[in-house]
């Protein structure tokens, strides 16, 4: 009876893990001034885009907050949209003007880091920190 006990609560402990859901929080730093918004989109680990969305900054900072994630893996990117024109603004030869950064802060200065640079796991409740990068040339 003991070992039946076991087993049940073995079977409903790992099915209630499997769909647990959990909260992602992206605290985004270093903007250079507080105009627009950031534009921001999660991505699944086969790079499909999941969710698309803008929030204001406040202090030079701004907090993303994804409720009801699946265990799995992710990518997070977001630029500065200082003009609010819903895009990222570039000077000559592609070059952006308007801040940008990914998951897990990869080296972007010679264009987009590869999606295995800036992917992460959400086990659990899981805070992200990310700096925005902004090209000065």
């Amino acid at each position: 009876m003991n070992k039946t006990k076991f087993i049940f609560l073995i079977i409903l402990f790992f099915n209630f893990n499997l769909y647990s859901q959990f909260s992602l929080k992206v605290e985004i730093t270093g903007m250079r001034n507080n105009n627009g918004n950031v534009l921001y989109e999660l991505f699944d680990a086969n790079q499909k885009s999941l969710k698309i969305g803008s929030i204001d900054i406040t202090n030079n900072k701004c907090i993303v907050l994804f409720e009801n994630l699946k265990p799995a893996k992710y990518g997070f990117n977001f630029i500065h949209d200082e003009n609010k024109n819903k895009k990222l603004d570039t000077k000559m030869l592609f070059i952006p003007k308007e801040g940008y950064g990914y998951s897990n802060n990869p080296n972007a200065k010679f264009g987009p880091p590869a999606f295995d640079k800036w992917v992460f796991e959400v086990k659990d409740n899981t805070n992200l920190y990310c700096k925005i990068f902004y090209l000065t040339f």
